[in-house]
């Protein structure tokens, strides 16, 4: 089978706090976008066996889409193997859940393969053994993330804007990012908790606690957010924790000019997309 595999953005991150296990508590809103990578799943293997079409990318236990079908396969205690093909359109290590996303594909697809033996709810607690942003691909709905970004409510509101997408040709590692992270020197000053569930959401509302992280170290991540500015965009920010950035733009025809004008720089790849 083929399947969709969906980028996701995060229109807030607000970091609260540094847990005794390492893993930080959170509160982000994340949506997934129509930029997908494309997974081939098929049945009948003795092994599984990754490939894809990016060389960058791992293709061993390393890889979350074989992850996934490690833990699943293990999960419904069958030694059976799977052959997995990755169309890699989302770029790696850009903050656009691109790893997370396959290993929820990856689940899906072979809960429906093998007759749904699992529940979604099931499902979901598989996905986070493999990383906190696996549940929000599954739950496939505009979410508002707390905890370490396991505990989900569906965002209520619409969000009435078109995406501009910028991948500045080079990623970072989410670890370092947390690892340089000072929570007395975050970056969202509104706290949107207050806020998110009472109003409909706009541009005012983008914040994102790691952009001063990776902007600090990729001088790219606020030469990207004032060109979007300078374009047409409502607002601007840093995706998870980068290194994409993206802009709010009210219409299609004002972001496809700016995605005509920013594409003219060669190491950026720009990516003109809808929330779904």
């Amino acid at each position: 089978m083929n399947i969709l595999s969906p980028a996701k953005i995060n229109l807030f991150l607000h970091i609260l706090r540094k847990r005794r296990d390492g893993y930080h508590e959170l509160m982000t809103l994340m949506c997934c976008v129509t930029l997908y990578d494309v997974l081939s799943i098929e049945r009948g293997y003795k092994n599984i066996s990754i490939s894809c079409t990016d060389p960058e990318i791992p293709t061993d236990s390393k890889n979350h889409a074989y992850r996934a079908a490690d833990l699943f396969l293990k999960k419904l205690n069958v030694k059976d193997g799977v052959e997995i093909y990755i169309d890699k359109k989302i770029p790696s290590g850009a903050g656009l859940g691109g790893g997370s996303s396959n290993a929820a594909t990856v689940l899906s697809g072979l809960n429906i393969l093998y007759g749904n033996p699992f529940a979604l709810s099931e499902i979901m607690e598989m996905g986070l053994e493999i990383g906190a942003d696996v549940p929000f691909f599954l739950f496939k709905k505009p979410s508002v993330a707390t905890g370490i970004g396991n505990k989900l409510v569906e965002y209520p509101f619409k969000i009435p804007y078109k995406v501009l997408v910028i991948y500045p040709g080079f990623g970072v590692s989410t670890k370092d990012v947390y690892n340089n992270l000072n929570l007395r020197l975050t970056n969202c000053k509104k706290k949107p908790k207050r806020l998110i569930f009472k109003q409909e959401f706009n541009s005012e509302l983008l914040c994102n606690d790691l952009e001063s992280v990776t902007a600090s170290r990729y001088p790219e991540i606020n030469e990207i957010k004032g060109a979007l500015l300078r374009t047409g965009a409502k607002g601007a920010i840093m995706s998870g924790s980068g290194s994409s950035v993206f802009g709010l733009f009210p219409d299609y025809d004002s972001a496809a000019r700016a995605k005509d004008v920013l594409s003219t720089n060669c190491k950026w790849r720009t990516f003109l997309v809808d929330i779904i």
